[in-house]
């Protein structure tokens, strides 16, 4: 279902003075699973996207299809050209007419989701470390990191493009320490990020990823 090239292909689609990109119908689900003999009929296919909207591995985009998730509809999901649906994965967005400044940073969360997971991260200021859920993405390269106890909102973001990630050895300022499993992001500006993984594979598998996506896109 997924698959680039014979998966369901994602749109940019537009309703009520708002585009939803990376996203696509519910009839185009249908259509997806009956094509490929997943289903037998359509019917069929409604309690298959149903379960597959249940379990998180589709989700709801616009009032029509987050309404009958809520309950309002007979079924949770819908097998219409109005309804919208896309991957959690996808790089998913809705924009309005916005300004410069709104453009901008929506153009950061337009990249695919590469990598996603928790590290540890180096204050600025206090040089202290806290666990941050960071998420990556590429094309625009750009690593975002949360607060992992919740809230949509990112705390903050790197621009990779153009950046060096090394692994280090010991402790960042330079003092002998326990500390293993470090990396530094390097970006443009040269601004440095110390970042510490639980493993060494965990590790290297970051730096490799980073690294792809600093080379990809913008």
């Amino acid at each position: 279902m997924k698959d680039t090239e014979k998966g369901i292909k994602e749109l940019n689609l537009e309703k009520d003075k708002k585009i939803f990109n990376h996203c696509f119908t519910g009839n185009c689900v249908i259509d997806w699973l009956v094509s490929n003999k997943s289903v037998r009929n359509r019917p069929e296919g409604l309690m298959i996207a149903s379960s597959l909207l249940n379990e998180g591995y589709l989700q709801p985009a616009g009032d029509l299809s987050k309404s009958a998730v809520d309950g309002t509809a007979e079924n949770s999901f819908l097998d219409n050209p109005d309804a919208f649906y896309y991957f959690p994965d996808s790089g998913f967005f809705c924009e309005e007419n916005s300004s410069d400044d709104d453009i901008i940073l929506k153009e950061e969360f337009r990249g695919v989701i590469i990598k996603q997971g928790c590290l540890l991260k180096q204050g600025h200021r206090r040089k202290n470390w806290k666990v941050r859920k960071f998420i990556l993405r590429e094309d625009p390269a750009y690593l975002h990191y949360y607060d992992p106890a919740g809230g949509e909102d990112p705390l903050g973001a790197i621009h990779l493009r153009g950046c060096v990630v090394t692994s280090v050895e010991g402790n960042p300022d330079g003092k002998k320490s326990e500390e293993e499993n470090l990396f530094d992001i390097i970006t443009a500006d040269e601004v440095h990020y110390f970042l510490q993984a639980a493993t060494p594979k965990e590790r290297t598998e970051w730096i490799k990823a980073i690294q792809v996506a600093s080379r990809t896109g913008k």
